[in-house]
């Protein structure tokens, strides 16, 4: 015998037990996707806004599991859908910037093209991230602004971010005179970097003459070092180039200009000459 299903209206306890069962596994799948969220932007969101980005996926789960057994049940989600949609399409257009904005955030957060602490250009703007919300970024400028970005344009902007990378290349042109000895002030600028603690040796530092300029021979100098200490390496180094150099009797030139006088030089010797002769004075015949 098979039993006979109960009816409850025109819902039968295989309805329910499909809508109870239905809500079960929307809770388990809004525990699991919450979960991971809680695991992977634990260390990249803020506590509280992690709380909010959780509540918000967890609330959407269970409402489309909701909103889905709603006909099981015997409800017409006709008008409400068409009211829905109608809100929906509103409620759009009000909050496209909101929304580009927190799914760039989200975007930001899973691939990390900056963290909070990096020296970082976004556009026009250059500083230091200060932190990473879910709707904005903050950046401090190197003059000390503070600067508020949002993340769509963070996102969809060109990003040089100095710190990424271990290490970062410097460079300067360093040039003498023409009566200096170039292999000596290869051999001093090398003998320098290789003693600074903080220049890398591999990439191995680079020193060669480039051109022969108008006033000096130009000397290449290319040197690595730590991205976290390449500015504070970088003025360290020059000046101390410059001071080691200067103590070996090389020295850095000044911008010097010959002029030649051709047929200018001949007019004016005319015109020394002209002024030199005496005119006569002419006597009065009354």
């Amino acid at each position: 015998m098979i039993p006979d299903i109960i009816v409850y209206g025109d819902v039968t306890l295989i309805d329910l037990l499909i809508v109870v069962l239905t809500i079960v596994v929307a809770v388990i799948i809004a525990k699991i996707v919450t979960l991971n969220l809680r695991k992977t932007l634990s260390d990249k969101v803020r506590k509280d806004e992690l709380e909010i980005i959780v509540r918000i996926a967890y609330a959407v789960i269970i409402g489309i599991a909701i909103i889905s057994v709603l006909p099981i049940l015997g409800m017409n989600l006709s008008g409400l859908l068409v009211a829905g949609g109608i809100a929906g399409i509103v409620i759009g257009f009000a909050s496209q910037s909101v929304v580009s904005n927190l799914i760039s955030g989200l975007f930001l957060m899973t691939e990390r093209p900056i963290k909070i602490g990096d020296a970082v250009k976004v556009g026009d703007i250059t500083g230091v991230v200060e932190d990473i919300h879910v709707m904005s970024t903050i950046v401090r400028t190197f003059d000390g602004v503070y600067v508020r970005m949002p993340n769509e344009s963070v996102f969809t902007s060109s990003i040089l971010n100095y710190l990424a990378n271990v290490a970062r290349r410097f460079e300067y042109v360093v040039g003498i005179r023409y009566s200096d000895d170039a292999e000596k002030a290869i051999r001093i600028i090398k003998e320098i970097i290789d003693e600074h603690p903080l220049t890398l040796v591999n990439p191995e530092a680079q020193i060669f003459v480039d051109n022969l300029g108008d006033n000096s021979v130009n000397i290449i100098v290319r040197i690595w070092a730590p991205s976290t200490h390449w500015y504070p390496v970088k003025m360290e180094l020059l000046w101390k180039i410059k001071k080691t150099l200067e103590e070996n009797g090389i020295e850095i030139p000044f911008p010097q200009r010959t002029l030649w006088f051709g047929k200018e030089e001949k007019k004016v010797e005319e015109v020394k000459e002209l002024a030199e002769v005496e005119i006569p004075e002419i006597e009065d015949q009354d």
